[in-house]
């Protein structure tokens, strides 16, 4: 989407929907980029309504308040709804592996001097966490993976590389725990099953002791259909990517509301 050619067409796209007695309007565009705060953190866009003004053969603009539009990249969306329609639009947001929002606050249980229970919700602002499923290891190689696999960027820069296994259905998490004894016999390990359009199946993340270095294999049917060997540690995001990511999670979700 041409986005500049796009701002330069909107006042005449939007002129007959906004107020007499309005003479600014705001909008939004949603093409796939990271949305950032004016303090310059990566945010996740909210879910919003609307209703659809005006298409184009690369957008879609959509009213969501009294002087408020969104525009939409229409290679993007996964339905492409008439003008008039009212929808319900969901812009990509990192989530984590309880299918919550990765912004959802953090609820922690405290207790007071006396006994007394109370909750306290926290938010970090810029954080996002996806934390893997995975008990506190006894092996520092595992925890440091599961570490890096939680803080590391994938390659896009705004997700982390949980998020990417998130988007990419990552579930059934496996992991092996050696003692120090045996981290050459049973390399530290991490794995699970996704599903997208570039691989459905088994994914593992081994740990090798004597190059400190990793492996990731990928599994179909109980047979190893290939292995990548020779991974630094800030090269797993990218590696992942090329492995597993299809992309579809830049997807905008419009369903049209009656």
């Amino acid at each position: 989407m041409d986005t500049q050619a796009l701002r330069a067409q909107l006042p005449t796209l939007v002129c007959g929907h906004v107020p007499s007695n309005v003479h600014r309007f705001k909008f939004q565009v949603f093409d796939g980029e990271p949305k950032v705060s004016i303090l310059g953190i990566p945010v996740d866009p909210k879910p919003f309504d609307g209703k659809v003004i005006a298409r184009t053969d690369e957008a879609i603009v959509i009213k969501t308040g009294r002087a408020e539009f969104a525009v939409l990249d229409r290679a993007l969306v996964t339905d492409v709804p008439d003008e008039g329609a009212k929808v319900h639009v969901e812009p990509y947001a990192r989530r984590r592996f309880d299918g919550l929002r990765a912004d959802t606050p953090e609820k922690q249980v405290e207790r007071t001097v006396d006994g007394l229970t109370y909750s306290v919700h926290t938010t970090v602002l810029g954080s996002a966490p996806a934390k893997l499923p995975i008990p506190k290891p006894r092996c520092p190689e595992l925890a440091a993976l599961i570490e890096q696999l939680e803080q590391l960027p994938a390659p896009d820069g705004f997700r982390r590389i949980t998020h990417m296994l998130v988007d990419a259905g990552a579930r059934d998490f496996t992991w092996v725990d050696p003692t120090p004894a045996n981290i050459i016999q049973t390399p530290p390990a991490i794995g699970f099953t996704v599903s997208t359009g570039k691989f459905t199946g088994d994914v593992r993340v081994l740990y090798n002791r004597g190059a400190d270095q990793y492996a990731i294999e990928l599994h179909r049917g109980g047979e190893c259909i290939d292995r990548i060997e020779d991974v630094f540690f800030d090269d797993l995001g990218r590696v992942l990517e090329g492995l597993i990511d299809d992309g579809s999670w830049r997807r905008i979700r419009v369903q049209r509301v009656p």
